[in-house]
């Protein structure tokens, strides 16, 4: 495969035709084409109508023209053939990992992927995120890609934006810190169903994917800010949205003159004449979608700053639905390692979320093919022209739309808003009394949105793409339904579906290996030590948040001699300074050491007596550098790790055998395998959220605890 001229990209004329394209609204391709119609044609015209006159006698004048029209040719063929940079914004989602491999298959002198950053607000963790990203170029051979996540930048309250604001929180409660509530994000389940399994991938993840050599690094990771900067400063780029459009909304807000370089901007997201799908929040807002419903006023900013959109809402995703004969046939076709990480990871999801069939497939419920169909849409488009053009896999059409970001009365100051509350003028220079003015949504139980008597007038609208006619409204290219399949006598019943399987399974631009054909003598071995002529010492548990300090403890416990600590089992909590996910780097630790014999307890992501649906005691540890990602990360060192046979597994009906215990078991086990007398130390150094969940749940418990030793806290 060859790349167009990389001179050629970087062209003045390419940057000056694609902006005047974009300004125009006219389609990429249709305008190439006429580029290339034009002077390019015009030489040869003028060069068969007349006689070309002896070299010798030619004026300087006329050498010059020649000249001119010479490099207007090859300039034109250069612009003709050269391909689409690509930025792509993500959450990391499973419909996402689908959306991304699909894009990269397609060939780079059409649709060039220069970056990619993390969405990381909405449905997965950004040190989690941004190494199964790694991961999954790696395995495509596209480590050439930027990849940015994160920053830690802050807004402050004057509403001056810093540089690199890592886009943790949405807009309305970002302050000069990367902690915070939880405000949107609390309609995504923290645990099992949600970012747990997202972070994992269900498990899919460490069992497949190779790993390279990138991955993050405490601050030399690039953040998103300067990914998106570095990449439309380059030249025209089209922006592919896949989550909340926090990043964007920030990179317009620093660098307004990079608006002009952002060709088109394809979004999956929204739902314009259909309900939203927020099924944790319906019942205060029936009308968001997820992605939106993220951060609604970076949502109003992208579509409201000028940049053209397409946007693939609910009203067209809804119509293609993972079908039992689409999952029969991706089933079949899998010869491609990125087909088989796809098919695992959307089998994992639908064994999850999904009722099985007597036939041994999934019913047509609950899952859409969202994420990647807008991507279909987005190339398609890209393709065949952008608003003219006759897209490939679904019907789109004008629609005037705007994002709601607060609820009427307007100019009622609740205690919900920050852009308003408390503030003499409004922070970013937003109109009094104007639509960001009303009452904010604060969660999904906010009393303001729950008005006894199911009165609908009175539900909020937070992130609903509102149909509008009047000043307020942008006109914005709308997908409104999936094609079916030309082919009739096809089982796959949209054209779509027979284009994702085709170029998931092409030989060109496929994956190199999986973590199995990466190492081929790796094998999974556990490792269980003979105890069988040694002395036991005190049976121990070890209870822990999974921060830094407390690996540094468990290479600690499991260093010393079996006959002074018989370590147990290893507890872990959710609701402290790392995600859960991170379960799986004790598992590596163990695995390590040599310790695969000890149990790891999966314990609570909210505190005790608090919604699982929450970030009530975890909203003051950042999010950024010294918080989450560098604890999901151990800093990065957990990549360094062994990688442990054992893993996070999500529920799964076919193979319960398989799913990761709860904390609560763990104990159940260890208690049965005690002997006569025989009393169990607890060491604590996290929440006491797990050993709470087990007094209770075990009303004679404390017989069989000898001792609990807790970690000191700081005292002032």
């Amino acid at each position: 495969m060859q790349e167009a001229n990389p001179a050629a990209r970087r062209s003045p004329l390419r940057r000056a035709t694609t902006s005047s394209a974009a300004a125009s609204h006219r389609s990429a391709p249709l305008a190439r084409a006429r580029a290339a119609d034009g002077p390019a044609s015009m030489v040869i015209r003028r060069r068969t109508a007349t006689t070309a006159p002896a070299p010798a006698a030619m004026s300087a004048h006329a050498r010059t023209g020649m000249a001119v029209l010479w490099f207007l040719a090859v300039a034109a063929a250069s612009v003709a053939a050269a391909p689409r940079r690509l930025l792509v914004d993500t959450d990391m989602d499973t419909d996402d990992l689908l959306a991304l491999l699909y894009i990269l298959k397609h060939s780079r002198s059409e649709f060039d992927v220069k970056a990619i950053t993390i969405n990381a607000n909405e449905w997965s963790d950004a040190g989690h995120a941004v190494n199964h990203l790694y991961d999954i170029l790696y395995m495509m051979g596209r480590d050439d890609v930027a990849v940015g996540v994160g920053g830690d930048g802050g807004i402050s309250g004057a509403g001056d934006v810093r540089p690199d604001v890592g886009g943790y929180l949405p807009l309305i409660d970002q302050g000069m810190s990367t902690a915070g509530g939880c405000r949107y994000r609390q309609a995504i389940p923290p645990g099992r169903g949600g970012r747990l399994d997202v972070d994992t991938n269900s498990g899919v993840r460490r069992g497949f994917l190779p790993q390279g050599p990138r991955g993050y690094r405490p601050l030399r990771q690039p953040t998103a800010q300067r990914v998106m900067a570095d990449t439309l400063s380059a030249g025209p780029t089209t922006v592919i949205l896949l989550g909340a459009h926090t990043n964007l909304a920030l990179l317009l807000m620093t660098h307004p003159h990079l608006r002009r370089n952002v060709e088109r901007a394809y979004v999956s997201g929204g739902a314009v004449r259909v309900p939203g799908n927020l099924f944790t929040a319906s019942a205060t807002n029936p009308a968001a979608e997820f992605n939106i419903f993220g951060d609604p006023f970076a949502a109003y900013q992208v579509l409201h700053s000028g940049v053209p959109v397409t946007l693939i809402p609910l009203d067209a995703t809804n119509t293609i639905p993972v079908t039992e004969e689409f999952y029969a046939e991706f089933r079949r076709r899998q010869s491609t390692y990125e087909a088989q990480y796809c098919f695992q990871s959307l089998d994992e999801v639908l064994a999850r979320h999904m009722r099985r069939t007597a036939g041994g497939g999934h019913a047509n419920t609950g899952y859409y093919m969202w994420d990647s169909f807008a991507a279909g849409v987005a190339l398609s488009s890209m393709r065949h022209g952008e608003t003219g053009g006759v897209n490939e896999f679904a019907e789109l059409e004008y629609m005037n739309i705007t994002v709601v970001t607060s609820n009427e009365p307007y100019g009622a100051r609740d205690g919900s808003n920050p852009f308003f509350d408390g503030r003499a003028t409004p922070k970013f220079g937003l109109q009094e009394g104007g639509v960001h003015s009303g009452h904010v949504q604060t969660g999904i139980r906010d009393a303001f949105c729950l008005v006894p008597g199911g009165n609908r007038s009175r539900r909020c609208e937070d992130g609903y793409t509102k149909e509008l006619s009047g000043p307020e409204a942008v006109r914005v290219y709308v997908a409104t339904r999936a094609k079916p399949n030309a082919d009739k006598n096809s089982s796959l019943n949209r054209e779509f579906f027979k284009s994702f399987l085709e170029v998931l399974n092409l030989p060109k631009n496929a994956g190199r290996f999986n973590i199995s054909t990466q190492f081929p003598h790796y094998r999974e071995i556990l490792y269980k030590p003979d105890f069988r002529n040694v002395s036991r010492g005190k049976p121990v548990i070890f209870d822990i948040d999974m921060s830094p300090g407390d690996f540094v403890s468990l290479i600690y416990l499991l260093k010393e001699p079996r006959e002074v600590i018989d370590l147990k089992a290893v507890l872990v909590s959710g609701n402290g300074w790392a995600n859960i996910a991170s379960i799986d780097i004790v598992y590596d630790v163990l695995h390590m050491m040599g310790r695969d014999d000890v149990l790891v307890g999966l314990g609570n992501t909210t505190s005790l007596g608090n919604p699982t649906l929450g970030c009530k005691n975890s909203y003051a540890i950042p999010h950024g550098s010294g918080g989450f990602i560098d604890s999901d990360t151990l800093y990065g060192l957990a990549r360094s790790l062994p990688r442990s046979p054992r893993r996070y597994m999500s529920e799964n009906l076919d193979h319960p055998e398989r799913q990761q215990p709860h904390a609560y078991d763990v104990w159940q086990s260890i208690r049965k395998q005690l002997g006569p007398g025989e009393k169990i130390a607890v060491l604590t150094s996290g929440p006491l959220t797990n050993l709470a969940n087990i007094s209770l749940s075990d009303i004679d418990a404390s017989s069989v605890i000898e001792s609990l030793c807790r970690r000191r806290t700081h005292q002032r």
